[in-house]
């Protein structure tokens, strides 16, 4: 059987005092409670319930229950790094490349390179062409 409310005399709006509207709040803040459901069990209209649930997000609607600190918004310190470029993040710090030329030379290099030096050496080593 459903709980009816009998709304006598001029004024037709019920008056939730700022305790009732947190009690409910509270309920619908529940974990596995619906907003829908809370607000048929106190026949309020859950566009209503999530208006008070926003208000008591803001602080608007006072203190709500014990301190729900995890849907709070934080911030976090951040720093930013330079980003590591292209070649630097390739070459990491291990491998080996060996480049053998048409003119019979070798060149071998073990480790990290660094890009101008590499494109240096096989310039130099291919009689100053770059290819």
């Amino acid at each position: 059987m459903s709980k009816v409310s009998i709304l006598s005399g001029p004024e037709r709006r019920r008056r939730w005092t700022p305790a009732e509207k947190r009690r409910i709040v509270e309920e619908s803040l529940a974990p596995c409670a619906s907003v829908i459901e809370v607000a048929r069990q106190h026949d309020v209209h859950p566009n209503l319930l999530t208006v008070w649930r926003r208000q008591a997000r803001t602080g608007s609607l006072g203190a709500v229950g014990a301190p729900r600190q995890e849907s709070e918004v934080q911030f976090a310190a951040v720093s930013v790094a330079p980003e590591p470029s292209a070649w630097a993040a390739c070459a990491g710090t291990g491998g080996t490349i060996e480049i053998a030329f048409a003119s019979g030379v070798q060149l071998r290099i073990t480790g990290a390179v660094d890009p101008a030096t590499l494109t240096a050496a096989v310039a130099a080593l291919s009689g100053g062409r770059a290819r």
